[in-house]
């Protein structure tokens, strides 16, 4: 459906162009746009690399470990339905990790990995669980400690400050988390019913 919008709004700026007279300014926006993107990515190489390298090292030094077991406890009250041995939680809990260290390019490969752990506990195929729901929902909204992703772009972008927006994006991704989880409850209740 996205797909069908964003080829409806490109349709439309050309024929609005056409009929104004100024297709050369669409040409012009074209080739300006992937000049920019292509620049943006080269520059994003560095930071992502970095960021990355550092997620690695965390992983390998045991910091992601160490924050696992401090989710531990919380991954019970949210997760009750899954083992507590079971492959799907430490999945699930290093794709938090992950997310909460804002490298959401590292947390899909293991989002995907923690939902086919998840089918595996699904007694129905065809319907997601509880739990995939609600891997879903913090998966949207997962609280991000350091957003290293969107500092990053930041910094590519000629910002005099990237990480100006920790604290605002902790509190929004708090505030999002909290909610996506009381909704998350909230419709399990009306499910049940």
């Amino acid at each position: 459906m996205i797909n069908l919008l964003w080829l409806g709004l490109i349709f439309t700026g050309i024929i609005v162009a056409a009929f104004t007279g100024q297709m050369d300014k669409v040409s012009e926006a074209i080739f300006q746009g992937t000049s920019d993107s292509v620049q943006i990515l080269l520059k994003l190489i560095g930071p992502m690399a970095l960021w990355l390298g550092l997620m690695n090292i965390a992983q390998k030094s045991g910091l992601t470990e160490l924050i696992g077991k401090l989710i531990k406890p919380v991954f019970r009250l949210i997760f009750p339905d899954i083992p507590e041995d079971h492959p799907a939680a430490g999945a699930i809990i290093m794709n938090m990790s992950a997310n909460m260290l804002g490298l959401g390019n590292s947390a899909t490969p293991l989002g995907i990995k923690a939902m086919q752990e998840l089918q595996d506990l699904n007694s129905e195929s065809e319907r997601a669980s509880f739990a995939m729901c609600t891997l879903l929902a913090l998966n949207t909204s997962s609280i991000t400690l350091i957003p290293a992703t969107i500092i990053s772009l930041r910094a590519v972008t000629g910002s005099t400050n990237p990480a100006a927006i920790l604290v605002s994006t902790l509190m929004a991704t708090i505030f999002s988390t909290i909610t996506a989880l009381l909704l998350d409850k909230i419709f399990r209740l009306f499910s049940r019913v």
